[in-house]
Order: C-alpha cells, then structure tokens, then sequence
C-alpha cells in the first residue's frame, strides 16, 4: 500500500476483492475447529429451580415488615451462609458425595459454591431505571437458583437441597431477627421506665420541695401579694381607729372615774365608820324609848345593816388580789363598767389586728421571696420538666416499637410474612450448559473472521505495488502529463464524450511515463 495515500469505498472493495480467498478460508476453517475443540471440555450440568417471594399478607401500613434489606442484598446473604461449610457439610454426608472424606470434603465444598449463582427475577410491571424502595419486591418477585456439576441427576438432587436450604434459612433468620429485636427493645424500654421512673421522682422531689414556686405559680403569687398588702392595709387602719377609740375611751374614763371619785368621798372606811356609830347611838336612844317594831327602829337597823355590809364589802377589796382599778369597780356606776368594757374589747381587737399584721407582714415576706426566688426556680424546673419528657418520649416511642416488634414476631410465628416458595423445582437438565458447541463454532467464525482481515491488512501494507494513477501521484508526489495504456487484447471501452479508453486486464499493472514540465 502506498503511503499519503487516501483510500476510497471503491479502493476498499478492489482490496476486498482481490484478497477475498484469503478471507474467505480462515472464516470456513475456524468454525470446525471451535466445534471440534468444544468436544476437548468434559460437558458440565445446569440445574434451575425458581424460588417465589410472596409479599407478607398483613398489609404493610399495619404492621411493617421484619427485614427491611433490599431483595438483592437479602438474597446475596442468605447465599453466602447457606454455601458456609458448617451448611454443606450435612448435604454432603446426605448425599454421599465424599465417601472417604477429608480433602475431598473441602475441594467439594470449593466446587459446589463455585457452580452455585442466584439471579433475580425481573417482573414484566418492572420500570427500567426505577429506584426500588427498601423491602419493596414487586420489581423482583423471585429469584433463580443456577446449580453446575458433571451429572445431571445430581445437579438437580444438589440444586434442590440448596434451593430447600435457602428457604429454611431465610425463614429461621426473619425469625431470628423479630425475636431478637423484641428483646432489645423489652431491655430497652426497662432501661426507659427505670430512667422514668427516677425522672418522674426527682421531678416530684422538686414540686414538693418549692410548691407554690414553680412557673405556673408565679401569677397566682403575684395576685395573693396584692391581695396581702390590701389585707396589711386595711389591718393597719383598723388597728390604727382601734388605738385611738381607745384612747378616747380611756380619757373618757378617766374624766368619769375622777367625777365617781369626787362624789364618792363620803364613803371611804372612816365616815362609814363614823356613820356606824352614829346609827348605834341613834338606835340605842329610839331602843330607851320606843320597841323594835317601831318605824324608825325599823329603819335605823336595815340602816346600820346596808352600813355594815359597806364595810364588809370593802374590806374584802382591800384584801383582794385585784388591781385599784378593779378594787374601785366594786361599786362603780354602770356607766364606769361599760367603759371599762369599751377599753378591754378596744384591747383585744388592737392584739388581734397586730397579730393580723404580723402575719400578713410574714406572709408578704414569705410570697416576696417567692416572687424573688421564681426565675431560678424556674431555670431549674425547666431543666427537669426537659428531661423528664425526653424521657417519656424515648419511653413511649420504645414502647410503640416494642409493640410494633411483638406484632412482627406473631406474624412471623404463624408464617404470614414475606414468604419464599419453590414455584418451579429443580430441572433435571437434558443438554448439557458447558460446552456449548455453537458458541463455539460462532466464536471460530468470529476468530476466522478476525484473522482474515488481520492476514489482508497485513499483506496490504507491505505491497508497494502501483495500480493506478493516484498510486504513482502518492508514491512520486509529482504531476502526471502523460500516460501510456497497455496495449493488449482488452477491448477499448467509448466514453461519453467519445473518446476511447482502454481498459486494462484485471491484476495487471499499468505502464506510465510521467514527463515533468
């Protein structure tokens, strides 16, 4: 092939026609050679069986489901543990495929993982490119499970305890992932309710320690304040008129106690002596003279009788315990006594009042120091009341969780959750998987194919040969004036402008003299 040389559609199929033997042998030749090699690989089995996932019969918005995994991830896992050794090691000594033991087990083991794959199987409803939530199998309602050996009877026997392996497994962990969840969340929410209970208490603790303190007393103190000082008030002005109808009184008492007095001289002890006697000597002279029922017999006696209990009287004041005032009393006017009434109930309403003051005094003190005392009070009763409902949320929301896990774990117990079935059991399959001799023979005629077109550019480009004129234009980079035919037995061919053209032989070369001008 010449070089700077640009090549045409037309160019391609002169070169594809020239060289089409070299082509056309490799493309028949590969095909029998892959067909015959396909027979050089012992034939391998494949077993399939299709497993059904049935969405759980509980409606979701109910009760949620146990395991959330997508499908794919649930699928791969469950994979992996049923191809565990502690797994195969039973279905190997079932099935009786390593008599002897030992070695054998474990290269068993390597090539029954090694034939095993699980492929999902796509619904029709399936939206391509759809994201698929966690726990929604409605795009990959199944799976298959793909099982290759040498015998065809044991790939199915060995696929059918995989497949039966797979189901158990997925059951007994979905179980043992309700179960050991509802355990959890029990220890869990004990925890909560000790933590509750120990909230609820300090909580308690605080109320009765500052009762009547808290925030929502702070209205309330603020209202019985000023109800208190209109109280102190109007305690102050009763106490204030009771002092001073005292003193009035008192003055009044005294003015009336010393006109008593003054009016009362004649009855000190020794005029009521003096009287004494003289009623005696004027009872012993009307005695000489008349008898004792006369009138003033009669008279003078009652006389020295009233006289007498005077000063009976006044000698038991004068050995008495009272005080003067009470001593005087004895004989005083009513009037005297109900003033000295007046000032003892005056007395006992001013010690009253003052002990109504000093109470409302204390009380406004105590409920000041309330009002004081609530914005620390507060700043702390906030911080428990705080903690205290993160506590009763967290409390609550294990407890809607632990009730939500004990729904999970009955469904899951009476088998009403996600399910997987065998719908189709393991095939027994007719033909075997590896080799397949038409891949083969399909892969040779692609080989063949390939080398051909390898083997003609390869040949092409090392063929300097000139077949044309934009052959001798490339190779000489010079202009063509004139060219030669060859002359021949080839017949001339008429152009449409009538001029002749000779046509060279096919394969032939062409002579030409380039003259430079």
């Amino acid at each position: 092939m010449i070089e700077n040389r640009e090549l045409t559609v037309d160019d391609y199929l002169v070169i594809l026609r020239r060289r089409m033997k070299l082509i056309l042998v490799p493309m028949v030749l590969a095909p029998i050679a892959g067909f015959l090699v396909s027979y050089a690989f012992p034939p391998k089995y494949t077993s399939t069986a299709l497993v059904q996932v049935e969405e759980q019969q509980v409606p979701g918005e109910y009760v949620k489901p146990v395991v959330t995994e997508d499908l794919a991830q649930r699928v791969a896992t469950l994979q992996q543990q049923v191809l565990s050794r502690n797994k195969l090691q039973p279905m190997i000594d079932r099935l009786d495929l390593a008599p002897h033991g030992g070695k054998e087990v474990d290269d068993l083991i390597d090539r029954i993982s090694q034939g095993v794959s699980v492929q999902l199987v796509q619904s029709a409803s399936a939206t391509p490119g759809k994201p698929k939530k966690p726990g929604d199998t409605s795009q990959a309602p199944g799976f298959n499970v793909n099982f290759t050996w040498d015998s065809p009877k044991m790939a199915q026997r060995i696929c059918t305890e995989i497949t039966s392996m797979i189901t158990l497994e997925n059951l007994r962990s979905r179980s043992d992932v309700a179960n050991s969840t509802t355990d959890f969340l029990t220890r869990s929410l004990d925890a909560a309710k000790r933590d509750l209970n120990d909230q609820d208490s300090k909580l308690a603790d605080f109320k009765r320690l500052h009762m009547g303190q808290l925030p929502g007393d702070e209205d309330n103190n603020m209202k019985i304040l000023v109800g208190l000082n209109s109280q102190l008030d109007a305690n102050t002005q009763t106490l204030n008129r009771a002092e001073q109808d005292k003193s009035y009184t008192e003055s009044m008492l005294a003015q009336q106690l010393a006109a008593w007095r003054s009016s009362q001289n004649s009855t000190n002890p020794q005029t009521l002596q003096q009287q004494m006697a003289a009623l005696q000597a004027q009872l012993m002279a009307l005695q000489a003279r008349y008898t004792d029922d006369y009138p003033d017999v009669i008279k003078t006696k009652s006389d020295i009788v009233h006289v007498q209990r005077q000063l009976n009287e006044m000698d038991k004041a004068s050995s008495g315990s009272t005080d003067t005032a009470e001593k005087a009393g004895i004989s005083e006017t009513p009037e005297l006594q109900q003033l000295r009434t007046q000032i003892h109930q005056y007395g006992g309403a001013i010690t009253q009042a003052t002990r109504d003051q000093k109470r409302l005094q204390d009380s406004i003190q105590n409920y000041q120091s309330r009002v004081n005392l609530s914005p620390a009070i507060e700043a702390d009763y906030k911080q428990l009341t705080r903690d205290y409902d993160t506590a009763q949320k967290f409390y609550d929301d294990l407890l809607a969780k632990k009730s939500q896990s004990e729904m999970q774990t009955d469904m899951e117990r009476r088998q009403q959750g996600e399910q997987m079935n065998v719908l189709n059991a393991a095939s027994l399959p007719d033909s075997p998987s590896f080799p397949v001799r038409w891949m083969f023979a399909a892969g040779g005629l692609g080989g063949g194919l390939g080398l051909g077109l390898v083997m003609v550019l390869w040949l092409e480009l090392r063929d300097k040969a000139i077949r044309n004129e934009q052959d001798v234009i490339a190779a000489l980079d010079l202009p063509m004036l004139v060219s030669v035919p060859w002359i021949g037995n080839d017949a001339a061919d008429r152009t449409s402008d009538g001029r002749l053209h000779l046509r060279p032989r096919n394969g032939s070369r062409v002579n030409k003299q380039i003259v430079e001008v």
